[in-house]
């Protein structure tokens, strides 16, 4: 009898942009695809309840990336110029599959905006503009056809750490963003750093047994050619085949 094969809820990159949408999901889909895993598109425009019951047949979320940013007001500031408009119900659906996976204990990777979610829903701050917040030394938006952007700099013990091949070093990543994670949410450990900037680069909770991972550079797009990305999608995959119902150890809302 053939392993099951684990079913990622992924939610529709944004619903005020189908050319975006259209652009970047197929990406995200190829590499659960190929990390031998079945996507579960979430539409945007479905009522909390039809959500819900797509959920119960997943095992595990991935959080991909926007166009748009998270309204600032939700982490307690006002917006500047540089900040994009928000994508209510991109926010929306994220918010219900974090509660989903946190109150489950599925696995999670995060992804660009995907991290910025996941760090705001955990009552974390982002950065709205790294350019208007000073940080000038690294172009972290150079395009998406440039493949090695800059380093980054891994936390010992990490996640991310123990998925790097033997001789996988140095490590040099994607960029695509302009706006970063400015103070970490709630039991969110910072795992990687850009050495040059000292820019957050990824995140995990802070929990042996929960895998939630988030990065802010593009995996995806890399995932022929990246040991690291593949490393990635294979975790989730992992974890997610591996994911049976238990009840959560923390309240499913942050405090």
């Amino acid at each position: 009898m053939g392993r099951m094969t684990a079913r990622i809820a992924i939610p529709e990159p944004t619903s005020l942009d189908h050319a975006y949408s259209s652009r970047a999901l197929p990406q995200y889909i190829q590499a659960l695809r190929s990390a031998g895993t079945t996507p579960l598109p979430i539409p945007l425009t479905e009522r909390p309840e039809v959500v819900a019951r797509l959920l119960a047949g997943t095992q595990g979320v991935l959080l991909l990336g926007s166009r748009y940013d998270i309204d600032p007001q939700v982490y307690g500031e006002e917006r500047i110029p540089e900040c994009a408009d928000p994508d209510p119900a991109r926010a929306a659906v994220d918010e219900l599959l974090l509660q989903d996976a946190f109150n489950l204990r599925k696995p999670v990777l995060a992804i660009c905006y995907g991290i910025q979610s996941l760090n705001v829903w955990r009552n974390g701050s982002l950065l709205q503009d790294l350019h208007a917040a000073g940080f000038t030394a690294v172009n972290h938006a150079p395009g998406r056809h440039i493949d090695e952007a800059h380093p980054i700099r891994l936390a010992p013990g990490s996640r991310l750490e123990r998925l790097v091949p033997a001789n996988g070093l140095p490590l040099l990543v994607n960029s695509s963003h302009h706006q970063a994670l400015k103070a970490a949410g709630d039991n969110l450990r910072v795992t990687a750093t850009c050495p040059v900037d000292g820019v957050i680069e990824a995140v995990e909770l802070n929990s042996p047994d929960h895998f939630v991972v988030g990065v802010q550079w593009h995996p995806e797009r890399t995932y022929a050619t990246s040991d690291l990305s593949r490393a990635l999608f294979a975790a989730l995959v992992h974890e997610a085949e591996a994911w049976r119902p238990q009840p959560a150890r923390e309240s499913v809302l942050p405090a």
